[in-house]
């Protein structure tokens, strides 16, 4: 855990490798398809808006079924949210017990197929995962599906239960994560590398056939100085997540201060990279989000009115976000009713 109507063209999504820009949605009416058993949402707006704003599926909240969630997927984009997110683990150790999600990469392949105009990918995908190459793979395959909607959101992973689970090396995570985000990056926009590091290695590896020449839009989900150094020269968003910032806009445009600072360090002008953060909100009914990180620092939910919520988004964005990803208590399609009607106001 910590983001074009049909048919989808390849120019769509944000990407400052060519310019900083905020994509604006457009109207459209949710026509209930085959698979969708919500047949009563319409989407009642018809207001551009320029701020993205997206929901993270649930992931260990409640047992969601892949039913579930492609009615919920559908039920997003059809109520005219711009993007859809899938956490990125394998394994927690809860209080409750053993507590996981469905594999991410294979949602995001199936949410690809079902839907037509929302962005989607991982919040964020753990580099260490996947051998590097084969992380691109799935991302440049995943883009092709969706028609170049896709945003590979990369991190370096950080719970310790699900590596020792599934075998994958804990140690050395920020080195391990430079070289892997060397080769992804590399293959997926130059589509070929002759690599060997210390941890991984790429050797006369070439990406084919690739979604697109310039590779999907990359985001970091970071506040690593050691990280941010190795991806802001190239990446075309960053990411935070809400327990970082205390969920809060004042929290957001602090950590979003020392992004711009971090930037200009490595020569990069922080106005080519997208700001991207969730938002932690809980709906009457809410009883607390049940997530694997209970150790880490978190953050309270914001709650409020409607009105109150597209306030908040209205702040974020003039505090320079360009997504914003919703995390939502409870996590249900009434809740994403609920906060699409908060999106309305925003707009």
């Amino acid at each position: 855990m910590h983001p074009p109507s049909v048919p989808p063209t390849r120019t769509q999504g944000c990407s400052p490798r060519r310019r900083r820009c905020r994509r604006r949605t457009q109207p459209t009416e949710w026509q209930n398809g085959p698979h969708s058993k919500c047949s009563t949402l319409t989407l009642m707006s018809t207001t551009q808006r320029s701020m993205a704003v997206g929901v993270q599926l649930p992931e260990i909240e409640w047992s969601a079924r892949w039913s579930d969630l492609r009615d919920m997927s559908l039920a997003i984009e059809g109520l005219g949210f711009d993007s859809i997110w899938i956490g990125d683990h394998l394994l927690y150790d809860t209080p409750d017990g053993p507590a996981a999600p469905w594999e991410a990469w294979s949602l995001l392949a199936a949410i690809a197929a079902i839907t037509d105009r929302v962005q989607l990918g991982p919040l964020v995908a753990a580099t260490s995962f996947h051998s590097p190459p084969m992380l691109a793979k799935k991302a440049t395959t995943v883009d092709e599906i969706s028609g170049g909607r896709l945003i590979l959101g990369l991190g370096a992973g950080w719970n310790e239960v699900e590596y020792r689970a599934y075998g994958f090396p804990f140690d050395h995570r920020a080195s391990r994560f430079e070289e892997a985000f060397t080769i992804i990056r590399t293959l997926l926009t130059e589509g070929e590398i002759d690599f060997e590091g210390e941890y991984y290695t790429a050797r006369d590896c070439q990406l084919v056939p690739r979604s697109r020449p310039e590779g999907p839009p990359i985001m970091i989900g970071s506040q690593g100085p050691r990280v941010l150094r190795a991806t802001l020269p190239y990446v075309d968003l960053w990411n935070t997540w809400h327990a970082w910032h205390g969920n809060t806009p004042e929290g957001f445009a602090e950590l979003n201060a020392t992004i711009d600072e971090a930037a200009l360090e490595v020569g990069r002008d922080p106005s080519e990279i997208g700001r991207t953060t969730a938002l932690f909100w809980q709906f009457s009914g809410g009883g607390g989000r049940r997530q694997g990180d209970t150790d880490r620092h978190t953050a309270d939910p914001r709650t409020g009115t409607l009105e109150e919520l597209a306030e908040v988004l209205r702040l974020y964005e003039s505090l320079g976000a360009d997504h914003v990803q919703l995390v939502l208590d409870p996590i249900t399609i009434e809740s994403v009713e609920q906060a699409a009607r908060a999106l309305d106001l925003f707009r």
